[in-house]
């Protein structure tokens, strides 16, 4: 009986994994929260952060990021957020960069130093701007109720029926499940993000140099992609260019080709 309960929590997960919803590049998707409700999250969480980090006032840095990310949110659709975007830049030696749902945009001084050009830039601001595009959030908290509801069963049938290897088994689960789910968000923000960059006037090629750049400041000191959240540059530079024949198609046809400097 314990068996069959497992089984058919196994095919109710399956069929919420299977509907509700697709991505932008046609991946089926389980939200389980409104935009409403994601945005109100997003404005909060932004707010949190303004308070805790501290803020640039380097007007020149600002006023460069603000083009870029002007620039790249004027072919975000309006269904995704319709307002003007906010945009932060964070003083701080991170190479990093975030979106929010809500428009809201951070930006890290650590990524411009970074970043050799403002097509690099772009490339993040576009990748991050992916991300809210296809409501990865509300994706990820979603599965993550789903998942945890389901690991928490799984977890007791496995002690109940004296497994000892359960808590082995539940490290394959995150490994088999978790993971791989993280890298498919990264990969599908990478590829909005080349065509978000390339239809504002972004030269596409440079979000290949951005990740050689990305690899070399790692030092090469990273997980095995089987055990992160991430894919390796490697990786990403592979799919970049598979996809590039497109980017560069809408990089010709951009009717504005913007000159953001530092």
């Amino acid at each position: 009986m314990r068996c069959t309960q497992y089984l058919c929590l196994i095919f109710i997960i399956t069929i919420f994994f299977s509907s509700c919803a697709k991505s932008p590049l046609g991946r089926n998707q389980l939200k389980l929260y409104s935009s409403a409700q994601l945005a109100g999250m997003g404005e909060q969480a932004f707010a949190g952060i303004k308070t805790e980090q501290k803020v640039s006032n380097q007007q020149v840095s600002n006023e460069y990021v603000k083009c870029i990310a002007d620039a790249i949110t004027q072919h975000v659709p309006k269904s995704v957020f319709a307002g003007v975007w906010e945009l932060v830049v964070f003083d701080s030696p991170q190479i990093n960069a975030f979106a929010l749902p809500g428009g809201k945009i951070g930006v890290y001084t650590g990524l411009i130093e970074l970043s050799e050009n403002q097509h690099q830039l772009a490339a993040v601001i576009g990748h991050e701007v992916g991300h809210v595009i296809a409501e990865h959030g509300n994706e990820r908290m979603s599965s993550s109720a789903l998942i945890g509801v389901g690991m928490e069963v799984t977890n007791q049938l496995l002690q109940t029926n004296g497994i000892a290897s359960s808590s082995l088994i539940m490290a394959g689960v995150q490994v088999g499940v978790q993971l791989p789910f993280g890298r498919t968000h990264e990969s599908e923000a990478d590829l909005i993000g080349l065509d978000l960059m390339a239809k504002a006037g972004f030269d596409p090629q440079q979000s290949v140099n951005l990740w050689q750049n990305m690899e070399k400041a790692s030092g090469g000191d990273r997980q095995p992609e089987l055990l992160s959240t991430h894919p390796l540059p490697a990786t990403r530079i592979k799919n970049l260019t598979k996809n590039m024949p497109n980017a560069l198609n809408n990089y010709r046809l951009a009717t504005n080709k913007p000159s953001c400097k530092i």
